[in-house]
């Protein structure tokens, strides 16, 4: 039985990510975090997880970049693999993630979907297939409660993309205040925030006279709350410290 303490266990994605693993014969929720502790759970919620002695063998976060630095700490502390679902890290917050990592094993992907890990795979491979002739854009759309923008999918995808390029490329968000033509080394991000939308992301190859578009579209939250429970099935067995992600798992 891998035992999980899940961070984040009062929103949306926690409560999914709870259901299935109360279906699973593999998985215990052994102990909840979250800001709010008042909803009712089937098992223990600590505003803070330095509350929680109990044992456990991974940590999944699906709460908010503020809740980092208490989780790194956690998990140091005790020497248990971490599992990042949470979007929307800034660079110090990132570069304090690959410091943790030397120390620790973190898994960190930015998007839990196995589609969309699949989809970046296939965009790297369609850049470096059609190099510079054909110019990147990137339009990723989710609901209008959604914080961050551009979503960490679309960044992940945009680095794909970026991997197959001679020189480094140039993510720019807004073109508004620009008046040029378009450099080949430009890879364009554009971010839709409305209605419920659970996650769209449209990746364009456009040449001459011919466009590529590789796409996904996630149609429920549960496609994120899969991943994560594959990925803490997978970091429950890692004793290495290092980053991981979703090619590891799929590995």
């Amino acid at each position: 039985m891998i035992k999980i303490i899940l961070s984040g266990c009062g929103g949306r994605m926690g409560a999914v990510v709870a259901r299935l693993a109360d279906e699973d014969a593999e998985l215990q929720i052994i102990a909840g975090v979250d800001r709010r502790t008042d909803a009712v759970l089937p098992f223990p919620a600590f505003t803070d997880i330095a509350e929680y002695n109990g044992e456990a063998d991974v940590i999944v976060d699906f709460s908010s970049p503020d809740a980092l630095v208490a989780l790194l700490s956690a998990a140091e502390a005790r020497k248990i693999p971490l599992v990042l679902c949470t979007t929307g890290y800034s660079a110090p917050q990132l570069d304090r993630i690959r410091d943790y990592a030397r120390k620790i094993p973190i898994f960190r992907s930015g998007n839990m979907s196995l589609g969309i890990n699949l989809l970046a795979e296939l965009v790297k491979r369609a850049a470096s297939v059609l190099g510079s002739d054909f110019d990147v854009e990137i339009v990723e759309r989710h609901h209008r409660r959604k914080l961050d923008a551009p979503s960490g999918t679309a960044i992940m995808l945009a680095d794909a993309a970026g991997a197959a390029f001679d020189e480094k490329p140039d993510y720019v968000f807004d073109r508004s205040a620009r008046r040029e033509e378009r450099p080949k080394a430009e890879i364009g991000i554009s971010a839709v925030r409305g209605g419920t939308i659970v996650g769209e992301h449209t990746v364009i190859f456009a040449g001459n006279d011919e466009i590529i578009e590789l796409r996904h579209s996630a149609l429920s939250r549960e496609v994120f709350a899969v991943g994560a429970v594959r990925a803490a099935k997978y970091m429950a067995t890692v004793t290495q410290p290092g980053m991981y992600d979703m090619s590891d798992v799929l590995a």
